[in-house]
Formats: C-alpha cells, structure tokens, sequence
C-alpha cells in the first residue's frame, strides 16, 4: 500500500509513511471486508459511510502538517483506523461516530492496539464534540457539501480543517485555516467520498 499507493502520490513525510506501515488497516474493517483492506479506493463500512481510500487519507494528513503537540477532532472514525494513524503523529484525538456500534466496535479496536490517546464518542457527525475542543486541527472522513459552523466554532483560530467538497460526482479535498473571522479554504488535491449525514448542502430561502 505504501510503495504503490501513498509515496507516489507524493506523501514522502517519514512519520505518516511511518503511520502507514505500522497501523493494520486490516483490523479496522469488517470482518468479511478484511481482503480488501488494502484496495485502492474507498471501502463502504456501513450503508454511506466509507473508509478513505489510502492516498485519500494519506495526503489529507499530510496537507494538514499535524504536529506532535496537537489536539485532534476526527470525525466519522468509522471502525477507527484514521484515528489510530492520527494518534501517532498528535497529542491526543477526539473521534467522533455517530454509528453506535461502530463506535464501540472503534474503541475496542484502538484499546486492543494500545492507541491510549485516542477516545470515541458516540454522536452526531455534525455536532463534534464541544466539551472536549477547541482542537488545532479537524478532519472529517467523509464528503460535505456544506461544513457547518458549529464545527468551525469548536477549532482554535489558526487551527486547521481537512475536508472533502463534494460537487456531483467529483470531488476536491480543500484545506480550511480559521481566522477571528470565519474559515479561508484553500485547494489540496482532488478526492471523493459519499456525503455524510449533517455534511449536505444548506437549503437556500427563496420568496
């Protein structure tokens, strides 16, 4: 996975290579999932929700520059593979999961590998996780079209956001940088991934 996948799309940082090669994506899937662990594309885990595809992953975490001292805000961990990766590289990790039992299945998982600083919370995506916040960094495993402004509140300013925007069928993963005055995207790199819930577009009013 890393030779054919992370490194030749340009991910070259020792400790997310590191990350890559020590973590067991294979322990963070479904069962019957196991031999596909590795493929190169997103893997549905439960009905819209998928596990980012390797490079996906790999080049948000490195778009997001984590630092060691770092307080982390993952969203939609799934079975809990992003956030052992994230583990390794930060401070501590908040996950949140809004699947029940992938969420007790996600803790068990990141207990059973000594992930120690990392903790799930079972909740709504979009609602994070306040009490614990506010994070340097936010990254949501998953596409949006909208990322809603209770999540930005909970981020430091100067803290960062990886996102995947989703337009039709194509994709773009946008890094977001809070300021006193709300969040500046910038473009990242091309990706995709099914919308998750609380991530849709915002209706518009029309008279």
């Amino acid at each position: 996975m890393v030779d054919t996948q992370i490194r030749p799309s340009d991910v070259t940082k020792y400790p997310i290579i590191d990350a890559m090669l020590s973590v067991p994506r294979e322990a963070y899937v479904p069962d019957d999932l196991r031999e596909a662990a590795y493929l190169g594309e997103n893997l549905e885990v439960a009905p819209g929700r998928v596990m980012l595809d390797p490079r996906t992953l790999a080049k948000m975490l490195d778009a997001l520059d984590l630092q060691p001292h770092e307080t982390v805000l993952d969203l939609g961990c799934a079975l809990g593979y992003s956030s052992a990766l994230i583990a390794r590289l930060v401070l501590g990790v908040v996950a949140v999961e809004s699947d029940t039992a992938m969420a007790v299945e996600a803790q068990r998982n990141l207990s059973g590998h000594d992930v120690d600083n990392a903790a799930v919370i079972d909740g709504p995506l979009a609602e994070g996780a306040a009490k614990h916040g506010p994070y340097d960094v936010i990254a949501l495993q998953g596409g949006a079209a909208a990322f809603p402004d209770t999540l930005v509140k909970q981020l430091k300013v100067g803290g960062r956001i990886a996102c995947v925007f989703m337009e039709g069928a194509l994709g773009v993963c946008r890094i977001g940088h809070r300021t006193e005055e709300g969040v500046v995207w910038r473009y990242a790199f091309n990706a995709s991934a099914p919308i998750v819930e609380g991530f849709e577009a915002i209706a518009e009013f029309a008279l």
